[in-house]
């Protein structure tokens, strides 16, 4: 069986890599065909030096709009990570992922309490008893 598998996942892996290289191709061909329709060949062939600075400046112009563009769009995205970050943030919270366990109840004595504040040089033991203000059945009639 474990040799089946391998003979399947090699075959699936030579299919994934076929498939790959064949979209890279597409890619390549898609884009040249749209650089084709959009750009058309310049003939700088015959032209005097004040059209080829027309030409040039003309070429600026365009390139700086199309740099504009580029840059508002990429402010948008960077925009819109943000804004995805802090939505998965507020989703996170909402869902409740960092719950706090249930407290437990946990008995500790004066001295334990005392040892774990000042830790285990410190030997203070202390009665809170004994400092406890003795009532007498007298006084609490009057």
């Amino acid at each position: 069986t474990s040799a089946i598998s391998l003979c399947s996942q090699s075959l699936m892996l030579a299919k994934a890599k076929e498939e790959w290289d064949q979209e890279i191709v597409d890619k390549q061909a898609e884009k040249e065909r749209y650089l084709s329709e959009r750009v058309t060949p310049l003939h700088t062939s015959g032209l005097s030096l004040s059209q080829l600075q027309d030409l040039c400046r003309e070429l600026h112009e365009k390139v700086e709009i199309v740099d504009e563009e580029r840059y508002d769009i990429e402010a948008k995205c960077n925009h819109n990570t943000r804004e995805i970050k802090d939505l998965k943030i507020k989703v996170l919270d909402l869902r409740g992922k960092f719950k706090r366990p249930p407290l437990r109840r946990v008995r500790v004595s004066a001295d334990a309490m005392l040892r774990a504040l000042l830790g285990s040089k410190h030997k203070v033991s202390m009665d809170l008893r004994a400092n406890l203000k003795s009532v007498k059945k007298e006084d609490t009639e009057k």
